[in-house]
């Protein structure tokens, strides 16, 4: 089926903002990772899904994380940060093939999104660390072409609102846009940016937010009401990526209050995933801290503090410890946005960066059990031995 008409306004920097409706048709048992985008009119940001063969691995998905099989639930899948390398002298072996080879098979859902937190770009000139750049500043781009690693991977939809999406001014986050849709990925992050899909059946709206002028604001409460309700208007379901909290390997707890991290003011975690919820939000994805954080329900909706760091190539983010445990997060809800299942894998880094299936489940799991009971008593999410995920009774 064909898109319906988008509704344009302004965004980042200027650009318009694409309010897009896109048919996603499920691949019967094997999620969405064989799908090519075809058919693409960039007058109209039309577009529809067609059967392709797989690029990446060909294991199967999973069986715990397979959608089940109903015509009113469908199920997304969601990681942490993602950073594939840095030009120069700090990308992966092989230029970037196979980089997500051992985390694809479970990836595979029906909708599949993960946080770029790079921009997809060649030197515009202008880095935020200036030049030469400047201690403890941190900037980092892949090229353009890196996104055939996303999509080859399975990822379908990648969040931009985070601190390091604009490294390389105006200019860079449009080669990032140019770059994930020329590889046929779909994006959300910009302020003023709402991103429909459909997904069997089920029209799915993702909204970013982060602390910066370029998205939307975590910061600002009325406005982040304001579009989460919008959004609601225009969908049946409504999924928030959010970019808050303080950074680093102590930061693994959530407590009521503003996070400052650099001098800024990183967002109130708890105020914010509860207000936008109010308003009409299904589902709460966070990143930023670069660790795991618990997990809650707030009024039936499920909230992920933080999926910590996915992929750091090129040793661009440090890794040791907690820092380089993450996750893959399987959320199954049905068209009224009831949560019905959920499913968390545990992912660690390797020491060139890759993301890589911990199967022992010793790691990020273990962590995010311990940290939902600790901070979230009788509101945090009953988490399995298996890593399946239920409310609370």
């Amino acid at each position: 089926m064909n898109a319906q008409p988008p509704n344009q306004r302004r965004g980042l920097f200027g650009r318009p903002v694409l309010t897009a409706t896109i048919v996603v048709a499920a691949l019967l048992g094997a999620g969405v990772g064989g799908m090519a985008l075809a058919d693409r009119s960039p007058e109209t940001s039309q577009a529809r899904w067609q059967d392709a063969p797989s690029k990446g691995t060909t294991s199967a998905a999973p069986a715990a994380a397979e959608t089940p099989d109903s015509p009113d639930s469908f199920t997304f899948s969601a990681t942490g940060d993602i950073i594939m390398g840095s030009v120069p002298g700090r990308l992966p072996a092989n230029d970037g093939a196979g980089f997500f080879d051992s985390v694809a098979p479970g990836l595979k859902s029906d909708l599949v999104m993960g946080n770029l937190e790079q921009p997809l770009t060649e030197d515009t000139g202008t880095s935020k660390c200036g030049s030469p750049p400047r201690d403890s500043c941190f900037a980092f781009r892949s090229p353009p072409k890196y996104a055939k690693h996303l999509k080859e991977a399975g990822f379908e939809l990648l969040n931009t609102a985070n601190n390091h999406s604009s490294d390389f001014g105006p200019q860079g986050y449009t080669s990032t846009v140019e770059a994930l849709e020329g590889a046929g990925l779909e994006h959300t992050g910009a302020q003023g940016e709402i991103t429909v899909v459909e997904v069997k059946g089920v029209k799915v709206a993702v909204l970013g937010f982060s602390p910066y002028a370029t998205a939307n604001n975590v910061n600002d409460l009325p406005a982040a009401k304001a579009i989460v309700e919008e959004a609601a208007a225009q969908a049946d379901v409504v999924v928030v990526q959010v970019h808050m909290g303080a950074e680093g390997s102590e930061k693994v707890h959530v407590r009521p209050g503003s996070e400052l991290f650099a001098g800024e003011n990183r967002g109130d975690p708890m105020k914010f995933s509860r207000a936008v919820i109010d308003a009409g939000a299904d589902v709460v994805v966070g990143h930023g801290p670069h660790v795991l954080r618990g997990m809650e329900f707030y009024q039936g909706k499920l909230i992920a503090y933080s999926l910590g760091n996915f992929a750091a190539g090129g040793k661009t983010l440090k890794r040791d410890g907690v820092l380089g445990y993450g996750g893959i997060l399987h959320v199954t809800l049905t068209k009224d946005g009831t949560f019905t299942g959920g499913k968390f894998l545990s992912t660690a880094i390797n020491p060139a960066g890759k993301p890589t299936r911990d199967s022992s489940e010793e790691k990020g799991l273990a962590r995010v059990r311990e940290l939902s009971k600790a901070d979230f008593g009788d509101s945090a999410a009953v988490i399995g031995q298996d890593g399946a995920i239920a409310a609370p009774k």
